[in-house]
This record gives C-alpha cells, sequence and structure tokens, in this order.
C-alpha cells in the first residue's frame, strides 16, 4: 500500500468529524439546501481527501441519480455521495459534485452538526421546492 497524501486546505473549511481530514472550503458551496437521511447536506463543486465507493441508482427526491457514496481517506467514514450522473437534464448541474451531510462533518468553526429531528426518512436529495 502507498503513502497516504492529504490536501491541507486553508481558510474556513469543513472537516471530518471523526478525525478532522480537511474536506472543503466554504467557498465551495453551491447550495445549503439538500437533505440526507440524517438531516441537512451542502452541496460542493470540489471536495478533497475522499475516495468513491461503488456507483449505484438512487431514486432521490428529484428523480433517478447515478452516485457514489464517499468516505473519508483519514478516517474511512462516509461523509456524503458524489453525482456521477443525472437522468433528468434539469438535475444536470449536479453532476460531478458531491454532497456532504452535516451531521458527518465539522462546520468551518469547528463546530460539529448534530443529527435534526427534522431528518427525512425517505431518500436523500435536494429540497428545491
Amino acid at each position: 500500500m502507498g503513502r497516504l497524501f492529504v490536501v491541507s486546505l486553508e481558510g474556513k473549511i469543513y472537516s471530518c468529524k471523526h478525525c478532522r481530514t480537511h474536506l472543503a472550503l466554504c467557498e465551495d458551496v453551491v447550495s445549503k439546501s439538500f437533505y440526507s437521511r440524517h438531516g441537512k447536506a451542502y452541496l460542493f463543486s470540489k471536495v478533497v481527501n475522499v475516495f468513491s465507493g461503488e456507483c449505484e441508482d438512487r431514486a432521490m427526491m428529484t428523480g433517478l441519480h447515478t452516485v457514489a457514496d464517499i468516505f473519508c481517506v483519514g478516517c474511512g467514514s462516509i461523509v456524503g455521495w458524489k453525482y456521477e450522473t443525472a437522468h433528468d437534464k434539469s438535475q444536470k448541474y449536479k453532476e460531478g459534485k458531491s454532497v456532504l451531510e452535516r451531521v458527518k462533518v465539522s462546520g468551518p468553526e469547528g463546530r460539529t452538526y448534530w443529527a435534526s429531528h427534522e431528518a427525512q426518512v425517505g431518500s436523500s436529495d435536494a429540497d428545491e421546492g
């Protein structure tokens, strides 16, 4: 196995709540109106220090998407998912972008988010209504 290189980010960052590995910059947030089974989630144009799992089709609130779960390279915790393919033309803007679940990351001021009681039980996706 090769040596693990971890990218260090500067500025306001989101990091893994378990091991504090840097994941994304505040300036790369595209939308804060996404939801997962665990509550709120944020869509990012770019994330670092993650690896992807297997791609799978998931029926989400906004339609069928091909996604892959993403995991922290520091500790292996699942931190969100990446959109590989959006099957609906209106959802194509999500392709190549990643979602980090708030409950699984620490915020820019080191604040840890907790699961909300409003967490949705269904499939994960944006609340774009």
